[in-house]
Order: C-alpha cells, then sequence, then structure tokens
C-alpha cells in the first residue's frame, strides 16, 4: 500500500468525528472550537510521526497523545498510544488496558487488533471481538471491512516499514 494512500487511511478513519461532545466547536474563537483544533492538531501530528517511524519523536508523539486523550471521545487517543507501545515492544496490561479503552469507545481499528492478538490465546474472546466489529457503522457500511481494519492495524505495529 502506498505510503500516502495509507496515511490518508488514517486520517479519515480517525478525524471524521467530533472529539468534544456537548459544545459547539463551529463558532469560531470559542474555547471549545480552539480545543477541538488543538485536538485535531495533536491527533494528526502523533498520527504523522506514527507514520514515519521516528523513534526518536515518539515521546512528542506520545505526549501530543496523552492531551488529545483529555478531549477525546472517540478512543483514538487510546488506540494509538497502544500502538506507539507496541511498536517499543512493551508488552502486557497496559497495552491492554489502552485497547480495550478504546474498544469501549467503538475505536474500529482498537476492536481489529483486540481481535487478532486475541487469536492465538483465545479464539472465543476473538470471536466476540470479531462479533463487536460486525456491529459497528463501519463494519455495516463495508469502510473499513475486517480485513482492511487488519492490513490497517498490522502495517500501524509493524517493526519494518
Amino acid at each position: 500500500m502506498n505510503k500516502w494512500m495509507f496515511f490518508g487511511a488514517l486520517l479519515c478513519l480517525g478525524l471524521g468525528g467530533c472529539a468534544t461532545h456537548g459544545c459547539d466547536t463551529s463558532t469560531p474563537g470559542s474555547s471549545c472550537r480552539t480545543d477541538y483544533l488543538l485536538y485535531q492538531n495533536d491527533m494528526l501530528q502523533a498520527k504523522w510521526i506514527i507514520n514515519e517511524r521516528r523513534q526518536e519523536s515518539y515521546e512528542l508523539a506520545s505526549a501530543l497523545l496523552t492531551r488529545a486523550a483529555q478531549h477525546d471521545q472517540t478512543g483514538e487517543a487510546q488506540f494509538y498510544q497502544a500502538v506507539l507501545l507496541l511498536r517499543l515492544n512493551t508488552e502486557g496490561s497496559r497495552v491492554h488496558d489502552l485497547l480495550q479503552e478504546s474498544a469501549d469507545h467503538r475505536y474500529p481499528l482498537a476492536i481489529a487488533l483486540l481481535a487478532q492478538l486475541s487469536g492465538p490465546v483465545d479464539q472465543e474472546q476473538a470471536r466476540a471481538y470479531r462479533a463487536k466489529y460486525d456491529e459497528l457503522d463501519v463494519a455495516r457500511s463495508g469502510y473499513p471491512s475486517f480485513s482492511q481494519a487488519l492490513i490497517v492495524v498490522n502495517k500501524l505495529i509493524s517493526q519494518n516499514n
């Protein structure tokens, strides 16, 4: 997959939803809009760093994601925090907790990754995550399909470019 197409897919999956529920983000100059714009900027920069695979910048990406998580209602920030930990070969409960938190917000890529990670150890749990994915609006629309979501998450967590 072309690197730019991959990055475009990440943006489409991530920045489509509103991160700050309960306030009007369309009013220029409002504090709600400012928070929303900063959230979008933090997510965009963090995804860019992750996509570029600059390990020396992962600390910055982590800081951006931590700040974005304060306003994120989609689970996207937690998903990318987990991706960073996986890239740094961090195993264990922190990765799973972040992915589960993201999945609880119905973030598609988190659910797909949980299904994949559960597969080798617990087929029943993997099927449960797959069923949860199939209930999502994105799955019903066909984009991304579960197999497409797995391609994206595998690309994100792989150690190779």
